[in-house]
């Protein structure tokens, strides 16, 4: 048994310290979706704030614990690296992000203009150059999304969120590094202990879902889906261990039901989720979840404009 290191009175504690604005998410019950879906579905749109994600209430937690001048190193392919440099430039830090050569294009400009410096790398070196990065500027920190425990207790702010809305059967969350579902996760297994929490995986990136089933970090060559927000090759322990104690089960979908999850957002809630973002959607979509009522989010609407056409002319 793991001994869990996310703590429920920093993740309490959170709720009032996040910059507001990624605080109080709209979460509501839509008519239209819970009939695509058929059945009782409370969504929670975490796109309505300017990094478009959920990613900025672990970012502002951590970077507001740093001292002045840090440079926070990371590395993403997108939305956390989108939070970086926004958290780094609110609370005075820089922000150095190293990405993928090829990445969403939206999201490298969003790193850009929200404050990143940012460094493309080729090929499997990313973690290793900006590991390498840090270790060699005094000013600077690494900071691993879904390592540490603060960038957790900060997404676990939406658990606390979810439950306003009254009892919740199931919850079905995306899984990237495992920093959301397990935040999320903490605060409903005290709180509400008899909720159901559901991870969800790409069929092309099940590498979380993988080392869920065997108890440990189980790594993958590559990973193939469109999906990059959940294109998870190579699981942090830490996360695996935390999301043992606290992940009820774990599905996975296909890019196609991911797209059409999406259009479903679209046509229904008027919101153009990311592929990540709609994982959930398509997860409830395609599996039979128990639970009269179950909730979901949309965790990012950094869509690439290149995937426009096919969500719009998606089944």
């Amino acid at each position: 048994m793991h001994t869990l290191d996310l703590d429920l009175e920093r993740i309490a504690r959170a709720a009032e310290l996040i910059d507001p604005v990624f605080l109080d998410s709209p979460q509501y019950v839509d008519e239209q979706l819970c009939a695509a879906l058929g059945r009782r579905v409370l969504v929670k749109v975490e796109t309505l704030n300017p990094l478009r994600s959920f990613k900025g209430r672990g970012a502002d937690l951590l970077a507001r614990e740093l001292a002045p001048g840090t440079r926070m190193v990371c590395t993403s392919t997108g939305n956390f690296g989108q939070a970086v440099g926004y958290a780094a430039t609110r609370h005075g830090l820089g922000a150095e992000v190293f990405v993928p050569a090829g990445i969403s294009q939206v999201k490298l400009a969003r790193m850009r203009s929200l404050g990143a410096r940012v460094h493309e790398a080729k090929g499997n070196g990313v973690d290793e150059a900006a590991r390498a990065f840090a270790r060699s500027h005094p000013d600077a920190v690494f900071v691993e999304d879904g390592q540490d425990p603060r960038i957790a207790e900060g997404a676990g702010t939406i658990g606390v969120e979810l439950l306003k809305a009254g009892p919740i059967d199931a919850v079905v969350l995306p899984v990237g590094d495992g920093a959301l579902i397990t935040g999320v996760a903490r605060w409903l297994k005290e709180h509400s202990p008899a909720t159901r929490v559901v991870g969800v995986c790409a069929q092309g990136a099940p590498s979380m879902a993988t080392s869920w089933r065997l108890g440990r970090a189980v790594g993958t060559e590559r990973a193939d889906t469109f999906a990059e927000g959940i294109a998870i090759s190579d699981p942090i322990p830490a996360s695996v261990a935390r999301m043992r104690v606290l992940v009820d089960q774990m599905v996975e979908v296909s890019d196609a039901q991911i797209l059409r999850a999406m259009r479903t957002a679209l046509v229904t809630l008027g919101v153009v989720p990311e592929p990540a973002g709609a994982a959930g959607l398509a997860a409830i979509a395609a599996h039979e979840l128990p639970g009269a009522v179950v909730a979901t989010l949309i965790t990012g609407a950094n869509v690439d404009q290149g995937l426009l056409p096919r969500l719009v002319s998606a089944p």
